[in-house]
């Protein structure tokens, strides 16, 4: 095992130099390429030439001689594309492996699916009964998951009967509504759950496409068209009373676009500045809130070619959730415009490749309200930045560290904090995507944060092996995605177990890593469920396990799949209780 760590650390290492010296301003195989023809949008910045990366040399990756798959150095966005290689299987595995884990219950099909790709999860409780909702905007499913092999389906919402479209209102959705990311915590000011739900830009959009002529630097029709679009760009803030939608009362409606004149009074019916909140906000029901968000569309240095914002962070104040107020913004030097010679430094720049900017808010080990004083920033293409938020209307820059270049795929997007009071380890990872493994690996780097001024990069967790009963013997033949999503989120009912990490690993299904020991982590269970089911589009099967949400008070984990979820039980989390919660989910805890 140590041996097999070794040999993952010192693939990283020589493929890091190679990308860094692929990436170097000015020094990819695109070199001889002018510079791109100034955009017509100011806020489309082509600040260095048109780098982006040559498809990889066939010859360059692919499996090796001791069974192992040596990963191309750099690739260019080719997410809808097929990659087969010498090794590869010929057909998507529709078989299950499983160590130290238990299937508790399955439960398939389209009312456990409500997107293939990807689906946020929260738990309330009522009555004594315990509720999960799993969604993705306008497709919502809410379960009765009290008796876990007996879940029941107590809400459907979806906006399929009008094609999808969020402009168009039916039975479940007012025109521009949708379910955003949320979080859902208890707020004793109102002895109520409050829900605070994030509204913002598409990430799927017809508008511009990954390749030019369409991508926002060659096609300035489809951004101002995306400009153009109308919709809340900010969050909404309910009541919630009970589990179904119609036990929703909406306090607040915000937006994060810095030009609006009063963020509680905006008009959702025009366009709006900025991202919006991106992903699940940090709020644990007490005074301070932390999001994610591009304020305005001067936050515009992120290279994605169909990204046009480059998100930073905000903190509120929700002393009173239905009227939050803005106490500060934050972004580092190169995200807006007019900061070029920053942007320069980074040596992504031109590749018109890298997602640069937050996909999550920060991650906080501890509550401010609890004295808290560090959150940590996974920022993409930017790699990791400390800020000290002991004064949230004061934040601060405390340290930077800069992650190997690992394009494409999504380079940093999650941060594994459960363990940082514990041992001082954060736990640092982006996800793949592309299949068959047509990027770098996206290592989860185990980084020291215990002197906050100076974080190291000490490690990797191990990379996942097949079963020996698998017959093949590197997850990238499986086919599809493989590599890291997250850990879930922090919203996870009771408090997380010490020295355990529970990663969503795409076509390795759901793998815990017991972390007990930094110095020498290791898988000490997995459940790799079958490729696909009997209701998933073709397109999808690649997209397997892409989450897990782990009821730490009850010991179960649930694998959220492209065909339906599972039920989860594990020695390495501890007798399950299959029936109610001992007590309700109240506030989330570590």
């Amino acid at each position: 095992m140590r041996s097999t760590r070794r040999n993952a650390v010192l693939a990283t290492v020589v493929a890091a130099a190679a990308t860094a010296t692929l990436l170097v301003p000015g020094t990819s195989g695109a070199a001889d390429r002018a510079a791109a023809a100034p955009a017509a949008d100011p806020d489309v910045r082509a600040v260095c030439a048109d780098r982006r990366p040559e498809p990889a040399d066939p010859g360059a990756y692919g499996m090796q001689l001791d069974g192992t798959f040596r990963h191309p150095s750099v690739t260019p966005v080719d997410e809808g594309s097929d990659h087969p290689f010498p090794g590869r299987n010929a057909a998507y595995d529709t078989r299950s492996y499983i160590k130290n884990m238990k299937v508790e219950a399955a439960y398939e099909g389209a009312d456990f699916t409500p997107d293939y790709f990807h689906t946020w999860q929260n738990v309330v409780d009522f009555g004594g009964r315990r509720y999960l909702f799993q969604y993705d905007r306008s497709e919502g499913r809410v379960y009765d998951v009290t008796d876990v092999k007996k879940v029941k389906v107590v809400e459907k919402l979806s906006r399929e009967d009008v094609d999808g479209d969020e402009n168009r209102t039916n039975g479940d959705w007012a025109a521009g509504d949708y379910w955003g990311a949320s979080t859902i915590q208890w707020s004793r000011k109102l002895g109520a759950y409050v829900m605070v739900q994030s509204f913002e830009s598409k990430r799927q959009i017809s508008e511009l496409s990954d390749h030019p002529p369409l991508d926002k630097y060659n096609n300035p029709e489809g951004v101002r068209k995306l400009r153009a679009k109308p919709g809340l760009k900010g969050f909404k803030v309910y009541r919630l009373d009970g589990p179904r939608k119609k036990d929703w009362k909406l306090l607040a409606t915000v937006s994060t676009d810095s030009t609006q004149a009063d963020p509680l009074r905006s008009d959702p019916a025009s366009a709006q500045q900025g991202s919006g909140s991106i992903d699940v906000p940090y709020w644990t029901g007490e005074k301070y809130m932390f999001l994610a968000t591009a304020p305005d569309d001067t936050y515009s240095g992120s290279e994605y070619p169909t990204n046009l914002h480059s998100a930073g962070y905000q903190s509120w104040d929700m002393s009173d959730p239905a009227r939050p107020r803005l106490l500060d913004t934050w972004h580092l030097p190169g995200q807006r415009t007019g900061e070029d010679a920053a942007y320069r430094k980074n040596p992504r720049c031109g590749n018109r490749t890298s997602w640069m900017g937050a996909r999550m808010p920060l991650f906080l080990p501890k509550p401010v309200e609890k004295g808290g004083r560090y959150a940590f920033a996974a920022m993409g293409g930017y790699g990791l930045t400390v800020l000290d938020v002991s004064d949230p209307a004061n934040m601060r820059t405390v340290s930077h560290l800069d992650l190997p270049a690992s394009v494409a795929g999504t380079e940093g997007d999650n941060i594994d904090v459960s363990q940082y009071e514990k041992t001082g380890m954060i736990y640092y990872s982006g996800y793949p995507l592309t299949e068959d493994c047509y990027e770098p690996y996206k290592d989860v780097y185990q980084i020291d944060a215990r002197d906050p001024a100076k974080p190291r990069v000490v490690g990797v967790l191990p990379r996942p092996v097949p079963s020996k009963a698998a017959g093949f013997t590197d997850y990238c033949q499986r086919r599809g995605s493989f590599g890291p999503k997250r850990t879930g989120y922090y919203t996870n009912p009771g408090r997380h177990d010490a020295g355990l990490l529970g990663y969503g690993f795409y076509n390795a299904g759901v793998q815990f890593f017991d972390v007990s020991d930094p110095a020498a982590p290791e898988i000490s269970a997995y459940f790799v469920p079958k490729a696909y089911g009997r209701d998933t589009a073709e397109y999808a099967y690649g997209n397997q396990t892409h989450g897990v949400y782990v009821e730490w008070d009850r010991n179960i984990a649930w694998a959220l799949t492209n065909h339906g979820i599972y039920a989860l039980s594990s020695k390495v989390l501890g007798k399950p209780r299959l029936g109610a919660p001992e007590k309700p989910f109240r506030t989330s805890e570590f």
